[in-house]
């Protein structure tokens, strides 16, 4: 194993791919297709730029693109290789209650408090069993085909392995399936944290002025950002509204990215399948990704070329983490 920061997010799949170039050209091998890099390394950042690289390179750079492979995400498995062909878009949001600090033991008990009323906003958002519960959020999830289902049987997914990779005691669902689907078919969401509450050590007795709270959905295929916008919205402001709280209520949807989704059946899934049965002796594992890679939707709206995530960091690698490998 190789330890270090971005060990396997994503140094190590980028000069996995530039030693395979390099070892053909140092036995002297003719390799078999052509290879253009795109190396960027703002996508924790929004990949600032990229965009309008691409479309102004596309005639030129890019004009004999055939096909677009991207190595940014990982196995499901600790052992078994996989193919991914979709990944979940992200909705993040803010939702601001509240206009100037109070003290508690003058104002406590007599005013409705900005942090209550957030706290209310917040805890409406989803039930216990991880169900959204904004009205209609569901409502363009594709149904699961025949086609798909199979997929989904043939994966190699031990739920012990991912509690122990992750260091979780318990899932919100017990079978492979329920956990599969949740986690790439259907919209989650997520609360990330709250700003402008008191968060030091110790106590502070004040009634906070202005409070937001932050979270994201994410999104999965035919499901609109501007739908979901406005669902969130009108489900924030009708809780809101029932609370009779003079605070000031405000909902922001700062950032987004859209799911995308490929065809397991194209050529290039094809050949992949092929050269990883060759290196490991086995097919690999067809895998949607839960997390959001916005630059995989990006190459295909832009280039309109076939796209594939071709992950080559095991589950336990623990991206993003301490002791971080490949």
């Amino acid at each position: 194993n190789l330890y270090g920061r971005g060990a396997t997010d994503n140094k190590g799949p980028v000069l996995a791919w530039i030693s395979a170039v390099e070892t053909f050209r140092a036995l002297k091998l003719a390799m078999p297709v052509n290879f253009k890099f795109v190396i960027e390394g703002m996508e924790e950042a929004g990949s600032l730029g990229l965009e309008k690289l691409l479309e102004e390179e596309k005639q030129s750079f890019f004009s004999d693109i055939d096909y677009i492979v991207i190595s940014d995400n990982l196995w499901l498995s600790n052992k078994k290789p996989a193919l991914t062909y979709g990944s979940r878009g992200n909705a993040c949001f803010f939702v601001e209650c509240g206009d100037k600090d109070l003290h508690s033991g003058t104002f406590g008990g007599i005013i409705h408090e900005p942090l209550t009323d957030l706290i209310a906003l917040l805890d409406s958002l989803v039930d216990p069993t991880g169900h959204i519960q904004i009205p209609g959020i569901y409502d363009s999830v594709a149904a699961l085909t025949e086609e798909e289902r199979k997929l989904y049987e043939s994966i190699e997914f031990d739920l012990e392995e991912h509690k122990n990779n992750s260091g979780v005691k318990k899932f919100l669902y017990g079978t492979k399936e329920e956990i599969l689907l949740h986690l790439w078919r259907y919209p989650s969401l997520s609360i990330h944290g709250i700003e402008g509450a008191f968060h030091e050590p110790g106590i502070k007795t004040v009634i906070p002025a202005k409070v937001i709270g932050k979270f994201s959905i994410r999104q999965v295929p035919h499901m609109e950002l501007s739908v979901t916008e406005q669902q969130v919205v009108e489900h924030l402001e009708s809780v809101f509204s029932k609370r009779n709280s003079p605070n000031k209520l405000k909902v922001s949807m700062p950032l987004s990215a859209k799911p995308w989704l490929a065809g397991v059946n194209d050529l290039l899934y094809k050949a992949a399948r092929r050269a990883i049965k060759t290196v490991f002796g086995e097919d690999p594992d067809f895998i949607r990704d839960g997390s959001t890679i916005p630059v995989a939707r990006m190459f295909q709206t832009i280039m309109q070329k076939s796209v594939m995530m071709f992950p080559i960091g095991a589950a336990d690698d623990g991206e993003h983490s301490q002791n971080e490998k490949i």
